[in-house]
């Protein structure tokens, strides 16, 4: 009985639709004590005085730290756990009182008393590379360093002479552009902005840390990335790998932006008062200092000839990271210049520092920025040459070997069939009605990699134990046991998934860039291929047959051809489990790395209806094609469509972190942040295309990024369809619309 490819709930669902899962704010450790924080109201400021005695002096009390009272860490400012000299963001720590409640720990923080001295803040990116602009960022290390793992690849050119507060630029070009869209017979010219947004989980950051009698920590915590928070954690607090244990905990939401935040806090705290601590963020101080994901501007030029063939690019991406180091600007010059053909292009990315909360991933980082920009500038192409949207996107699409702007080559993708696949779909083909209107756009992301191992366990009873150190925040788990249900040969219900701590468990990437299964599923098909060999040689031995004759059915190890010629599974794995045994135990091993990606493309359709009275808009409906490589699990690969489509929609529906001239952010709460709500979301229509990939177990590809990324231009191609109003700028605001439809 086939398991890959066939519908399977998922191992966890019972747990956490019934509240029997355990998150971290669940977990009551003997004498745990509670943190809160005091958060900087500026967004530049010297911190001139910290009077901490009346919060020391306040009933329940265990410490009273502010960042002088911390190692220094040699971190940029804004990565200390807490501010020592300056704030550069209102919301960053500046003072973190321990107490035996939350509540006697939440009244003392009212008591201390913090004097600024304010400074000159860059709260705007274009303003902040200005000369004599102010000064964001200090010398200092990065706090997390995590872009490699969302698949950042390299390529391009780094520049050394950078303008203010520009942390890193890279630049990606190839012939001569300017020269390109000079002779081009048309040429789009705009500026594209995608504003910051939050990642909207559920889940506020938190984090308990317990001391260790030898010096080390332990941590409890909601990350994606157990052996990054390790990493991270032991870097900054000095301690070696082996004295930081990191236990992963069940994640209520995720999205890029739970990798490592609170976590060295947390443990210095209980380092220095010899108690567990815990330490949970508000919703109000989650929007502070929670990072989200950054705000982009790009300026965009976009040729092509009469006959439609696309001629040249250049662009200016500017990524505001607000006080942090970003890091994803490399992914930049893949996106714009590598989807499609193009015979020139020159694409710089300036990582940008201001004075606001600095940002993190969120899922696909760059991609929904980039394509936004990129594929409203090929409708608009489109339109100006009066040609099909889909056939200019078709001519021009890139294909296997192409080169593409990293100077790898692009290998089997699957961008021309689903461009196919859309143009054939009922929501494209079907006429429009009054003031409706149709949009498409593409989307791609390349894929994290890392290495990886897992173990495979034959228990007595005939199950199968699967160790992994990957964190399941969208059904993983799931499909990892079925790739080892597959491989061994028994049936799902049969198969447990055992994700160890960082002390126990064996090496695999956090989770995010859509990797996992691409990079920790052929890591477990090995370990269950390896112990299926182990137990179909004890079994050989025990039923004098060779193993090649042998099968495994129904959980029995069966001669072929010999019918009650048969031993249980269980039964063969306990003579390796035994006093006086004389097999080994059977316990297979994986390892792998991967060291290519198997890119992965989409393309979404909408149609869209404008109010020409008021400007309001609706999504009618709502349509996603996309080359999973092999659907493993096919209805949770819609699943993470469905989810990341409504996530990339909320960019255009209202989801918007907005900061004010004085950097204060005006709409830190669920009330005034516009998530997305069911009723503005339609029955979302997907179609999955199968090209294998040749690395990926099974053939499959990662899918979980490729979904947030065409919504924005898709919706705002859509809006310009429907009512003569091109947006380049989102949320698309109904007021926007009024003027070219009234």
């Amino acid at each position: 009985m086939p398991v890959i490819g066939v519908s399977q709930r998922r191992l966890e669902g019972g747990g956490k639709v019934t509240g029997a899962t355990r998150f971290t704010a669940d977990l009551r450790l003997p004498g745990l004590a509670h943190a809160r924080l005091v958060l900087s109201p500026l967004p530049s400021a010297r911190i001139a005085r910290v009077d901490l005695e009346a919060a020391r002096a306040a009933p329940g009390v265990l410490a009273a730290a502010g960042g002088a009272d911390l190692p220094d860490l040699a971190l940029a400012g804004p990565e200390q756990p807490l501010a020592r000299d300056r704030v550069s963001y209102v919301g960053q720590p500046v003072v973190a009182i321990v107490a035996e409640t939350e509540a006697q720990a939440a009244d003392a923080a009212e008591l201390v008393d913090v004097e600024y001295e304010p400074a000159p803040a860059a709260v705007d990116a274009e303003a902040a590379l200005a000369d004599g602009a102010p000064r964001v960022l200090e010398q200092g290390a990065a706090g997390l360093d995590d872009a490699g793992a969302h698949g950042v690849s390299g390529g391009g050119q780094a520049t050394a002479e950078r303008p203010p507060n520009v942390t890193a630029q890279v630049r990606f070009d190839q012939g001569d552009a300017e020269a390109a869209l000079a002779a081009s017979a048309v040429v789009v010219r705009r500026r594209y902005v995608l504003p910051a947004v939050h990642q909207g989980f559920l889940e506020t950051h938190l984090a308990l840390a317990r001391p260790e009698p030898d010096g080390g920590v332990t941590i409890w915590t909601p990350t994606q990335g157990t052996f990054l928070t390790r990493k991270t954690v032991a870097g900054q607090l000095g301690l070696p790998l082996g004295q930081v244990r990191v236990v992963p905990a069940a994640v209520g939401g995720g999205f890029g932006g739970k990798v490592c935040l609170l976590e060295p806090l947390v443990a210095l705290l209980a380092r220095m008062t010899g108690r567990p601590v815990q330490l949970a963020l508000t919703r109000t101080e989650e929007f502070a200092m929670g990072r989200g994901g950054p705000g982009v501007t790009i300026d965009l030029e976009l040729g092509a000839t009469a006959e439609g063939d696309l001629t040249g690019l250049r662009a200016r991406v500017l990524f505001d990271n607000g006080a942090g180091q970003g890091g994803i600007g490399g992914l930049a010059g893949l996106f714009l210049a590598g989807t499609y053909r193009l015979a020139a292009y020159d694409v710089t990315a300036l990582d940008v520092a201001t004075n606001k909360t600095p940002v993190t991933a969120y899922r696909a980082p760059g991609a929904p920025q980039c394509y936004f920009a990129l594929e409203c500038a090929m409708d608009e192409l489109a339109e100006r040459l009066g040609r099909d949207r889909l056939e200019l996107r078709l001519r021009n699409a890139s294909r296997e070997g192409d080169r593409r702007p990293d100077g790898q080559l692009w290998p089997r993708i699957g961008l021309v069939e689903c461009l196919e696949a859309a143009r054939r779909h009922p929501l494209y083909t079907a006429p429009a009605g009054d003031h409706e209107g149709v949009g498409v756009a593409v989307g791609g992301w390349g894929g994290g990699r890392e290495p990886a191992a897992a173990g495979c366990r034959v228990e007595p009873d005939g199950s199968l134990l699967v160790h992994v150190g990957s964190v399941d925040i969208s059904g993983t788990d799931t499909t990892l046991a079925m790739i080892a249900a597959e491989t061994f040969g028994l049936p799902l219900d049969r198969v447990r998934i055992d994700t160890g701590d960082s002390g126990t468990a064996p090496y695999a990437g956090m989770a995010g860039g859509s990797k996992i299964i691409y990079t920790v599923g052929p890591a477990v098909q090995q370990a269950a291929a390896e112990a299926r060999r182990q137990l179909l040689e004890i079994a050989a031995e025990e039923l004098e047959a060779a193993v090649e004759d042998l099968a495994i059915e129904d959980g029995e190890v069966r001669v072929a051809g010999v019918p009650g010629r048969a031993v249980g599974v269980g039964e063969l794995a306990e003579l390796g489990a035994q006093f006086g045994g004389r097999y080994a135990p059977v316990l297979g091993q994986g390892r792998h790395v991967v060291t290519q990606q198997s890119p992965m493309f989409t393309v979404h359709l909408v149609r869209v209806r404008v109010d020409p009275a008021t400007g309001e808009w609706r999504l009618q409906a709502y349509a996603a094609i996309q080359d999973v490589g092999r659907a493993l699990n096919p209805p949770e690969v819609e699943g993470q469509v469905h989810g990341g489509v409504v996530q990339s929609a909320g960019r255009a529906l209202g989801e918007v972190l907005v900061w004010d001239e004085d950097g204060q952010l005006r709409n830190g709460s669920f009330i005034d942040y516009g998530l997305p709500t069911i009723d503005q979301v339609p029955d979302i229509a997907v179609e999955l295309l199968e090209i294998p990939s040749p690395l990926g177990p099974f053939g499959a590809k990662g899918v979980g990024e490729p979904p947030a990324v065409p919504g924005p231009a898709a919706i705002a191609n859509a809006i310009h369809a429907a009512s003569g109003r091109r947006l380049t700028e989102l949320p698309a605001d109904f007021m926007r619309l009024v003027p070219a439809v009234a």
